[in-house]
C-alpha cells in the first residue's frame, strides 16, 4: 500500500485482534498472529486519520459458548434464537488476558474502542449489529451512525477473523450504504477451509477485496 494519507473520509477497522484468537489462544484462528506485525505498520504510518477496533468482549457463561449448553461440543450448531449458531470454546471471557486487545499493538491511535458480544443470550460477529436476538432483530451497535457524524463514507477492513467478524462486519458495513474494502492479506481465517465461502460472500456483497496489504 502506498505510504501517503488516505481522505478524511475513509477509516480503518481493526477487528477482534485479541490473544484468544491468536496460536495457544481458546479460539485460535489459522496464522492469527502473521497479521499483527503488519497491522501495527499500517498503523503507525498514520495512513488513516480514524481508525476504529473492535473487541469481543462476553461475559462469563454467554449463550455463544459449548459450555453453556450441556452435552454440546465447540464447533457444533444448535438453533439460538431462530437461527443458526455455532458453539464455541469460552473465549474473550470480559477481563482475562485472552480478552486484551493484542499488546504488540500501539492503541493509542484509536479513535474508538468498540466492544461487542456483551448481552449473555446474544453474539456479535459484527463491528455494527448483534446477531439475531430473541426478538429475532440484530440491534445496531451504533458504529455506522458515528462513523456518518464525522464525515466517513469507506471503511477498509483487517483482523480477526475473516470468516467471521470480519465477513459480518463488511456485509453490514456494505448495508449501511458504505463503501467497503477488505485487506485481505491482514486477515485470518479459524480454519482454511473459510477462505472461499468468505471471498465469495464478500464479492457478492459488492465488497472489495484488496490483496496489497
Amino acid at each position: 500500500m502506498m505510504d501517503d494519507a488516505l481522505p478524511d473520509t475513509i477509516a480503518l477497522l481493526v477487528i477482534d485482534l485479541q490473544p484468544d484468537f491468536m496460536p495457544g489462544g481458546a479460539l485460535a484462528c489459522h496464522e492469527g498472529d502473521a497479521i499483527v506485525p503488519g497491522i501495527a505498520k499500517l498503523l503507525a504510518s498514520r495512513r488513516y486519520r480514524t481508525v476504529v477496533a473492535t473487541q469481543d468482549w462476553h461475559p462469563p457463561g454467554h449463550a455463544s459458548f459449548a459450555s453453556s449448553h450441556p452435552g454440546r461440543a465447540p464447533f457444533e450448531t444448535i438453533e439460538l434464537h431462530g437461527h443458526p449458531q455455532v458453539l464455541w470454546p469460552d473465549h474473550c471471557v470480559q477481563g482475562t488476558p485472552g480478552a486484551a486487545l493484542d499488546p504488540r499493538i500501539d492503541w493509542n491511535v484509536a479513535d474508538l474502542i468498540l466492544r461487542k458480544g456483551t448481552h449473555p443470550q446474544v453474539d456479535s460477529y459484527s463491528a455494527f449489529r448483534e446477531n439475531h436476538g430473541p426478538a429475532g432483530t440484530r440491534p445496531s451497535t451504533g458504529l455506522a451512525g458515528w462513523l456518518r457524524e464525522r464525515g466517513i463514507n469507506e471503511v477498509h477492513l483487517c483482523g480477526l477473523a475473516r470468516d467471521y467478524c470480519v465477513l459480518w462486519s463488511a456485509q453490514d458495513a456494505a448495508d449501511a450504504a458504505l463503501h467497503v474494502r477488505v485487506l485481505w492479506d491482514l486477515t485470518r481465517p479459524v480454519t482454511p477451509d473459510g477462505d472461499a465461502p468468505a471471498r465469495a460472500a464478500l464479492q457478492a456483497a459488492g465488497v472489495a477485496i484488496d490483496t496489497r496489504a
